[in-house]
């Protein structure tokens, strides 16, 4: 290599290091950047899930005694009626979840196939139940579904039953109350989901020869399942720590976890097992949306496969 080009290339080496450089000093400024705007933000959810969330499960390490102690948790297993709450916890946000789901998703695709102003107009009965309060709307299902109620008297004065049915104070009025105060929070997210979904896609597959039921099952299901997705967890995560409903509901016969951890703290005075049942069901919870998430990634990855 002669001497002449030696010179060359090693100014242009140089500029590009000198180049790198400085786009990564730039990289750096424009990330400090962006934590200062994003500090306030990041301060606010430390103040308030955070640390709240650390002093639960430290509060959660000592027994009644103020003794550093895992006995909070070790009563999980001994005692049978802590796990039959937590068994009931689950059991109720499975059936309700199932029952928004099916009841939602009929919902979601009519208002989806509706005009603008139709669906607009149709939508203000979904979120018209937000405008009133848990409480009241539980205090009515009572009403419509207690032996006296309006559905028994109608029932019996109909000659269609001679005895009231049992439809409050049990499993059944809990799972009622609970599908209609929670039934708006997959609507409106499947809704979302299902709107945005190209109509094309569909008369491209009935162009092709498929039916109706066929365009709906492979092509129109599977692109509003996010919408579908999102709905399911935040309804299922809304049941887990309901409390209104099913204690009004049941009756005294449904306890779910966020009463159990009602009557610990407040009736026996032990701040400490109540923090570990919040940490339990939190943990708990966290592992079933990880758990759930990890099989949507699957899934998705298994259909991009496929294609």
């Amino acid at each position: 290599m002669s001497a002449p080009s030696a010179l060359l290339r090693e100014p242009a080496g140089a500029g590009r290091d000198l180049n790198a450089q400085a786009l990564r000093a730039d990289a750096r400024r424009e990330s400090l950047r962006l934590l200062a705007l994003l500090s306030p933000s990041l301060f606010l959810v430390f103040a308030i899930i955070i640390v709240p969330i650390g002093w639960l499960f430290w509060l959660s390490l000592f027994d009644e005694a103020g003794a550093f102690s895992t006995s909070n948790y070790a009563r999980f297993f001994e005692q049978a009626s802590y796990i039959k709450t937590f068994v009931t916890t689950f059991k109720v946000a499975f059936i309700v979840t199932g029952a928004c789901v099916l009841l939602g998703y009929p919902l979601a695709y009519m208002l989806s196939q509706l005009p603008r102003r139709a669906a607009s107009i149709c939508l203000i009965f979904v979120i018209l139940p937000f405008w009133t309060s848990v409480l009241v709307r539980t205090y009515a299902w009572l009403v419509i579904l207690q032996r006296k109620g309006l559905i028994n008297s109608w029932l019996i004065d109909l000659g269609v039953i001679s005895q009231p049915l049992s439809l409050a104070n049990n499993l059944s009025g809990v799972v009622i109350g609970m599908t209609h105060i929670l039934l708006p929070f997959l609507v409106l997210p499947l809704y979302a989901s299902m709107k945005t979904i190209d109509t094309d896609c569909l008369r491209a597959g009935m162009n092709l020869g498929a039916s109706p039921a066929a365009t709906f099952r492979q092509i129109f299901l599977p692109l509003s399942l996010p919408g579908l997705a999102s709905g399911v967890v935040i309804v299922f995560v809304l049941c887990l720590g309901f409390f209104v409903t099913p204690a009004l509901m049941g009756g005294g016969k449904v306890i779910m976890w966020a009463m159990r951890m009602e009557q610990t703290t407040s009736l026996y005075s032990n701040w400490g097992a109540g923090a570990a049942l919040g940490v339990v069901l939190l943990g708990v919870t966290l592992a079933l949306l990880g758990l759930f998430q990890w099989l949507l990634g699957a899934r998705a990855t298994g259909v991009w496969s496929q294609r």
